[in-house]
Order: C-alpha cells, then structure tokens, then sequence
C-alpha cells in the first residue's frame, strides 16, 4: 500500500468516527439513555406533572438501567394518583406511580389492577401551611380553611385523617381548589392550610413565596400508610410477568443509585422532563423523599411486607369506608420487588 492509499484509508477512518454515535456506554453496557433497537415499548403515567419524586426514574433513563433490561421508557405526566389507576386499568398506559390508599379504594370497586411494590412506605400526605400560622397539632385546623383537589390522594383520604384524630369533616372547610391555583391561594391568605405531599409543595411553596412552610404529616398524626408505589394491570401481570419483573429491578437500581448521588439525579430530571421545577427545588423534593424509602428496614427500594400492607388496608377499612377489605395479596404482588406477597 503506498503513501497515497494509507492517506485514503487514514480520512475514511476519520470520517467514520465522526458519523459514529457519540456518548459512552454506561455501566450496565448500553448508552445512556438509549435502548437497544429491539427493547419493548413501555409507558409510566406518574402521580403528577413532574417534581423531584419523580427524578429516580429520569437518572435510571439516563444511566440506562431501563436499557439494561430491555425496556424503551417513555415517562409522562399523570394528573392525580385516581386518574392514574385508571389509565393503568383501562390499557391506557403500561404502569403507573400512584398513592397506596386510592389503589386500594379502585380495587375494592373493582379496577383489575395491583401493586407491583411501594417505595415510599411511609406516606408522604401531609397539609402544608405558613409558619405564621402557628398550627401544632391536628386539633388546630378546627374552624379553618383547608384547600383541596377533588380526585387527588390527599382529598380521598382527609376525612379520614379528621376522624382518626377525633374530628368531624365540619369541624374543617374544605375549599376545592385547581392544582395550579393552590400555592398562590395560600400565599395569598385565601386558605389558611392546602392539602398535598409536603416533600413536593413544601420546597415549591417556600421557593416561589420566600416564607417558611410548616406541615402536619398524616403518617405521624394517626395514618400511617404505605405511599406511592408502582401499579400494573391484571393483564400485564397475568400475561407479560417478564416485563414486571424487568420494570421492577430497572426501578429498584434507579432509586437505589438515585438517592446515593441526588444533585445528580435532579440533574438528569432538569435536562429530560417537562415543566418541572427548577433544579435547586428538585433537589430539595427528593432529598425529602429519600427517608419515606426506609431503607433501614426495607433493604432495597420497593420492598414492602405483609405487615405493612395489613396496617394500610385496616386504617382504610377503620377509617376511609374500605368496604369487604381483602388480604394483602388482593391488592398487592410483591413477587417481583423481593416482597412476601403474590
């Protein structure tokens, strides 16, 4: 070969690298964020529009755990734990991230879906309000104003939290409010206390007001109940149990890596989602997040126990109007996040 055809052979090497594929592969072998050609289509219909809850499953994208296993993720925006069941029951989207306490609710009416596993196993439902307020205690909001939206998780499950701690829907005025609405209402003194998950509107609140956000947490006030979780089909369960069960390890690695490096994680979310917040509020959202995990005791993301899932369906079934309340396994498969249940 002369010098004139190795130059040829040295600029057609040059041009082939730079038409390659740029990135480098991630630790499980794929590039981040890209699944191989022939990985299943899945959808995740999240709880909400997107906040820092959510980022685990935009760093398991970016990292390509979700690659690993098969899986081409397309996460999408969810407008309340009931409306995400719903979506799930109905084939409108593979999986869902919804609230334990309106799962069991659309079971018990007969929507063919369950838990795959819950990883925020203590609740993050909460009511939020300014400092200034000076409420302590549960007994405090009597003759106060509480705003809420109808067919999210907290709205399902006030009346209940009332009457766990000795009080009747009346002594509270519950003011149905849009989601958009509910930040500017309070800091505008409209109501004086908005239901939702304080690891969400807290940061938000503070962040968009600049005052400081007390809350009242109903799992340390008399409902302590399994949070959000991963919802399945009967059908997908029944008929595409690989896919569960790839879905579940891809999630488990993308928390477990997410909360050993946050800022990182937020990160990944801030470049990837939608209309989130700004990334410094991301942080904050799933730094708070990272102790409902319980990782002390569950080992490893999204593992539950029989326990737990007893204590949740009888404060539902004592409280919420749970009606011919089931065992665990009617409301729970726990087969492929490490659990006990099937």
């Amino acid at each position: 070969m002369n010098v004139k055809q190795l130059a040829g052979l040295a600029a057609a090497v040059v041009l082939l690298a730079a038409c390659a594929p740029g990135g480098n592969p991630d630790e499980g072998g794929n590039d981040a964020g890209n699944a191989p050609a022939d990985a299943e289509k899945v959808t995740l219909t999240l709880n909400w529009v997107p906040y820092g809850e959510h980022a685990p499953f935009y760093y398991g994208l970016d990292k390509g755990f979700y690659a690993d296993e098969g899986i081409d993720l397309e996460i999408e925006p969810g407008n309340g734990s009931g409306a995400t069941i719903q979506a799930v029951a109905q084939g409108q989207t593979t999986f869902g991230w919804a609230d334990t306490p309106p799962l069991l609710k659309a079971i018990s009416t007969g929507m063919p879906v369950k838990s795959v596993g819950v990883f925020l196993q203590k609740g993050p439902a909460s009511l939020e309000f300014l400092s200034d307020q000076n409420i302590t205690k549960p007994q405090d909001l009597k003759g106060k104003t509480v705003g809420g939206t109808p067919g999210d998780a907290m709205y399902a499950t006030f009346p209940a939290w009332l009457r766990a701690n000795g009080m009747q829907p009346g002594d509270v005025k519950v003011v149905n409010m849009d989601p958009a609405n509910k930040i500017a209402q309070l800091a505008e003194g409209q109501v004086d206390a908005i239901m939702g998950f304080f690891h969400d509107q807290g940061p938000t609140i503070e962040a968009r007001t600049g005052k400081q956000v007390d809350y009242l947490l109903f799992a340390d006030s008399g409902l302590n109940m399994l949070g959000t979780g991963i919802v399945a089909s009967e059908e997908t369960l029944s008929g595409k149990a690989d896919l569960v069960g790839r879905f579940v390890r891809a999630t488990q690695k993308s928390w477990a890596e997410a909360v050993k490096d946050i800022p990182a994680a937020a990160e990944a979310m801030a470049e990837a989602a939608e209309n989130e917040p700004p990334v410094e509020v991301l942080t904050q959202q799933l730094e708070l997040a990272e102790p409902l995990l319980q990782l002390d005791t569950a080992g490893e993301p999204g593992v539950n126990t029989e326990e737990q899932w007893t204590g949740t369906i009888d404060l539902m079934e004592q409280y919420a109007e749970l009606k011919d309340a089931g065992d665990p396994a009617t409301y729970w498969d726990g087969s492929h996040a490490g659990g006990s249940g099937s």
